[in-house]
């Protein structure tokens, strides 16, 4: 096939704001992923994982848990369970009042609120 550029498990593109590695990053209003690296806003090689189970930085004391689904606040830059935020994928590991952190299974992009 001419056409196929890549599997889009992890993608390149220019970092929206500074993000630490391992954190979740939102680039526009869809593309959500799990930087592989840290980069300084405006870098061009920040290589996101879109696909997968990740831990991010979720809110406190939120409790979340196995097959809730997950939104990405872009303000705080943490998970939580606001509907209105965008939905970037499912818990597949309970984290309580005192984690800081959640595992999440990525859905590949993020889905606005409709």
């Amino acid at each position: 096939m001419l056409n196929y550029v890549q599997d889009g498990k992890r993608i390149q593109v220019t970092a929206p704001y500074d993000v630490a590695s391992g954190a979740g990053c939102l680039v526009g209003a869809f593309l959500f992923g799990a930087a592989l690296d840290a980069a300084t806003s405006g870098d061009d090689d920040l290589i996101l994982q879109t696909e997968g189970i990740v831990t991010l930085a979720k809110e406190n004391p939120l409790v979340i848990s196995v097959g809730d689904a997950v939104y990405w606040d872009d303000t705080a830059k943490e998970v939580d369970k606001t509907a209105t935020n965008v939905l970037v994928g499912v818990c597949t590991k309970a984290a309580g009042s005192t984690d800081t952190t959640v595992e999440v299974k990525l859905f590949g992009i993020g889905i606005p609120d409709a």
